[in-house]
């Protein structure tokens, strides 16, 4: 896809990768970048176009649908990880909301744009996965099977969106130097490095972006036999 005068959405795009992704469309010729987030006063950057979203109210995903009707990319990054749900205790509060968002959300705001997409010549939805994603972990399930699900709704989303000429991708990546991360010390990719990264595989219409070493890895054990 040509990415320079593209207009793009990009959800969660006050910090972090989302705020990566957005400078990267704009480095690249972007005519414009919706910063789709809850606060529209967290969207400092004047290259960007604050607009309201929350992902997880209905509302707001059809107002911001029909705010940016001339949009032909949307990037699904926003994003939580829902770490406090442990895996034999505790409350599932966390990972119903990691569902909510990461999952939900996702697919709220691509089947809001899907017919936007469309009308707009096809263009490309690119959605923020997770080395997780194919990752059971018993030290954040919550957020790993939110993942999963985000995972196996951008195959779906490929499928369905394919006759319309839109270009699904899935990025995924391990730990990245965001807040999302702090947590651990193991590590990270800068979030422009995942950013520059996306832009390639748009660029060339490749439909999956492995970002660093250990998503390749376990990208390649999918194949293996299920351990013990």
């Amino acid at each position: 896809m040509e990415i320079k005068g593209s207009i793009a959405l990009v959800t969660g795009a006050n910090r972090g990768i989302g705020y990566a992704f957005a400078r990267a469309l704009i480095a690249r010729g972007a005519a414009k970048v919706y910063a789709a987030v809850r606060d529209p006063a967290s969207v400092s950057d004047r290259d960007l176009t604050p607009l309201r979203l929350d992902v997880t109210v209905p509302e707001e995903v059809a107002a911001a649908a029909a705010a940016a009707g001339d949009v032909t990319m949307v990037i699904n990054n926003a994003g939580v990880g829902g770490f406090e749900t442990e895996l034999l205790r505790g409350s599932f509060a966390g990972a119903r909301e990691a569902m909510e968002i990461n999952y939900f959300g996702t697919w709220a705001v691509s089947r809001a744009f899907a017919p936007i997409l469309a009308r707009n010549g096809g263009g490309a939805l690119i959605n923020m996965l997770s080395t997780a994603s194919w990752a059971s972990r018993p030290d954040y399930p919550g957020y790993a099977a939110s993942k999963a699900a985000q995972w196996s709704l951008t195959g779906a989303l490929r499928e369905g969106l394919r006759e319309q000429g839109t270009l699904v991708i899935g990025v995924h990546a391990g730990f990245v130097e965001t807040d999302l991360s702090s947590f651990t010390d193991a590590p990270k990719i800068s979030a422009e490095d995942v950013a520059e990264q996306t832009m390639e595989a748009l660029a060339n219409d490749r439909v999956e972006v492995l970002t660093d070493e250990r998503t390749r890895q376990v990208k390649h054990a999918l194949s293996r036999p299920v351990e013990r």
